[in-house]
């Protein structure tokens, strides 16, 4: 029988990512907990709920993105109680970022339930969720994740299977702790070169091609000349991942000097109003306040 897929959660990276998964004929049902106008799912084989219940009661396989672990916890196994209206032994794969802590929380409340959890959250921003150049970066049994591997295959390039639970929020969280302060970094020696004088169109063309360079500011510099700050990946999100990094570090007590005076950065940026902004936006807040 042709399994069952649920996604859940159509913000920005949800809507693209269940796209792809509409593309391939999945036999899917999708829910937001707040209607969205103009979903591309309308006039389609997709099945868009009108409850969660309905969403997630014949589901062999429930996809999550969502916003923040409080978010997450809300929809299963907070008010809403999605886990209880799911089927034994069905999967629930969550690829929201969250902290590892919290992943190990997610699936002790998911075995509460005979539900088996997946941590997966994914690599990448807009552009790659729509081209399905995702990579998904998997916790938890390799029996599952192999039975979960097809429909991610469907989103994206990749599967890392890294390892047991809160492996895979364990690795998003470093990638996502890096590429913020890359950009930082970058912001700011493009803002110090320009006050020494140097074209900032010149620096915008010519660092991200220097090997000592993030590629992903290759896009990010495009953006940044043309004043372009559409979201790819919104600011305040950036700043939510560098918060739960430092909640990790200090479950772990391992000092994290460099990122927490980004997210302190980003934060400031967050408050002057830029947080739906793309994260590259934090060249703006600075720029704006040298």
């Amino acid at each position: 029988m042709k399994m069952k897929i649920t996604f859940i959660g159509l913000g920005i990276m949800g809507t693209e990512m269940a796209s792809n998964l509409a593309k391939n004929n999945v036999n899917l049902t999708v829910y937001n907990r707040t209607a969205i106008e103009n979903l591309p799912f309308k006039n389609t084989n997709v099945t868009i709920a009108d409850s969660l219940e309905d969403a997630v009661k014949d589901a062999d396989i429930v996809f999550s993105m969502l916003s923040t672990p409080k978010a997450v916890e809300e929809v299963f196994f907070g008010q809403e109680k999605t886990l209880s209206l799911m089927k034994k032994n069905a999967i629930w794969a969550d690829c929201s970022t969250v902290n590892p802590s919290f992943s190990l929380q997610a699936a002790k409340e998911a075995a509460l339930y005979q539900i088996r959890f997946l941590d997966a959250p994914v690599s990448g921003s807009k552009i790659p969720a729509k081209n399905a150049e995702l990579i998904f970066f998997v916790g938890g049994d390799a029996g599952v994740v192999k039975e979960a591997t097809p429909y991610m295959n469907m989103m994206g390039k990749e599967i890392l299977h890294v390892g047991d639970t809160g492996k895979g929020a364990s690795l998003k969280m470093l990638v996502n702790m890096m590429l913020a302060q890359s950009m930082l970094i970058f912001a700011e020696a493009v803002l110090l070169g320009d006050k020494m004088g140097i074209s900032k169109d010149f620096l915008l063309d010519l660092l991200p091609n220097l090997p000592v360079s993030a590629p992903f500011t290759k896009v990010k510099a495009a953006s940044i000349k043309n004043d372009n700050y559409d979201v790819q990946f919104p600011l305040e999100w950036m700043h939510k991942d560098l918060h739960l990094a430092a909640i990790t570090a200090y479950e772990v007590n391992q000092p994290l000097y460099i990122a927490n005076l980004t997210k302190e950065i980003f934060a400031e940026a967050n408050k002057d109003g830029m947080g739906r902004l793309d994260f590259s936006a934090i060249f703006k807040y600075l720029e704006k306040t040298k």
